[in-house]
């Protein structure tokens, strides 16, 4: 057996150990230890950022690109903010133990469905620190172990802040192994990770869409994620175009490089004449490239055409596909077909054009005259979230504690038989 096998199988012990501790610790046993954290992170500001350093001294000689050097660093205003994040899920609601769905039978049975932790979480993400913090603070309120597994290009960072999220942990009563992070940068790790079925219940891969087909292509454990946010906003034959021009350039613009930023924006055909000149000049303005239908290309001097490959095209960046539809059938049809089913708004004054469009659009968030950007767990009211999910299971959509809860059924009876 390899040294990285037996290093995983270890950490899943551990985890699941750490698990059956979680599962009946009290509300003030966690939120204790999550004070604990927050107040490790700052005493230990100095060495986390020494570690840091290391990971930003190795990515320019790297030569890691100015954007994801950006990403990497952790400046006092990104620790601080990781700080206060610990503090916002200490005053978050508590899932655990919560019931609901509650019923009597004929026979006096009583049942019910209870909340519970879903057991050791498997996260591999890349790039971002501060997800170490994010997902052993969001983990731990709900009441389950978590095996972190980040990228190599922040290992000495996320060493330094999992050590102190650990030890913090440990001083405040609860298991140290409530939060692990795999010490090594070997590739053999992830594989190993994704065929622990024995000690991990669930993987949550957060990075590049090459990272998450590995993830979900060699996975035999249950895998919650998304592959792109190919985000559409349609403009209707009777939106308030003031409204809509608002809303479609803070989808695209208001931060261009995020999963949950406009990539297509379709426009009825009734107001493109007047519509696109108008909001064409403003992302033009902007610095946006406009690549569009033939309909919009004749309407936009400066539009090049787009690509069949361009509809279905995360560009993550200022590129904006633009497509003049015949009206809200062929808006669904162009969403049904290149779209991630992550998030899609339409601007609308008629009620029953938009609920239409909220029935038929099969995405995790379906947005009515507002903005794409607003699809996050925090502007959900959710405090926090681990990641988004496009799949069909229990969580869909931005995951909050809620999401890292599973349901048991409990039923509670006087003698009852079964005849």
């Amino acid at each position: 057996m390899s040294e990285i096998r037996q290093l995983i199988q270890r950490m899943g012990r551990d985890g699941r150990a750490a698990a059956a501790r979680l599962a009946f610790a009290a509300t003030a046993e966690k939120d204790r230890a999550l004070e604990a954290v927050a107040v490790a992170l700052e005493n230990d500001r100095q060495k986390i950022q020494q570690e840091n350093e290391k990971d930003l001294a190795a990515g320019r000689e790297r030569g890691l690109s100015g954007a994801m050097l950006d990403r990497l660093a952790l400046t006092d205003a990104r620790i601080d903010s990781m700080i206060a994040g610990v503090r916002e899920v200490i005053r978050l609601p508590d899932p655990v133990g919560g019931t609901f769905d509650a019923r009597e039978r004929p026979n006096g049975l009583k049942i019910c469905r209870m909340r519970v932790p879903i057991g050791v979480i498997g996260i591999i993400y890349e790039s971002r620190p501060n997800v170490t913090v994010d997902a052993g603070a969001l983990t731990l309120k709900s009441g389950n172990a978590v095996i972190l597994r980040g990228g190599s290009e922040a290992i000495n960072s996320n060493l330094a802040l999992a050590r102190a999220m650990s030890a913090a942990v440990a001083g405040a009563g609860l298991p140290s192994a409530t939060v692990q992070l795999v010490p090594t940068i070997d590739r053999e790790a992830v594989g190993e990770m994704l065929t622990a079925e024995k000690y991990i219940d669930l993987i949550i891969p957060r990075g590049g869409k090459t990272l998450i087909r590995r993830v979900v292509e060699n996975s035999t454990i249950p895998v919650i994620k998304h592959y792109d946010g190919i985000c559409h906003v349609y403009v209707d034959a009777a939106a308030d175009l003031a409204m809509a021009t608002e809303i479609a350039l803070n989808a695209k613009l208001q931060r261009p490089g995020v999963c949950n930023a406009m990539e297509t924006l379709l426009v009825s055909g009734a107001v493109a004449g007047e519509f696109l000149p108008s909001i064409g000049k403003r992302l033009e303005d902007a610095g946006v490239e406009i690549r569009g239908c033939e309909r919009t290309c004749r309407l936009l001097e400066s539009a090049k055409p787009a690509t069949d490959e361009d509809w279905s095209t995360e560009y993550l960046d200022l590129i904006l596909n633009v497509r003049v539809v015949d009206g809200l059938d062929q808006a669904v049809e162009h969403i049904e077909k290149y779209g991630s089913r992550h998030t899609d708004a339409i601007v609308t004054g008629n009620a029953n054009t938009a609920k239409n469009f909220v029935c038929r659009v099969d995405s995790s968030s379906v947005m009515v005259n507002t903005s794409t950007r607003f699809s996050d767990g925090a502007q959900y009211g959710l405090g926090a979230e681990i990641g988004i999910s496009t799949d069909k299971l229990h969580a869909r959509g931005p995951m909050g504690l809620e999401e890292l809860t599973i349901y048991k059924w409990v039923v509670t009876g006087e003698g009852q038989l079964r005849e």
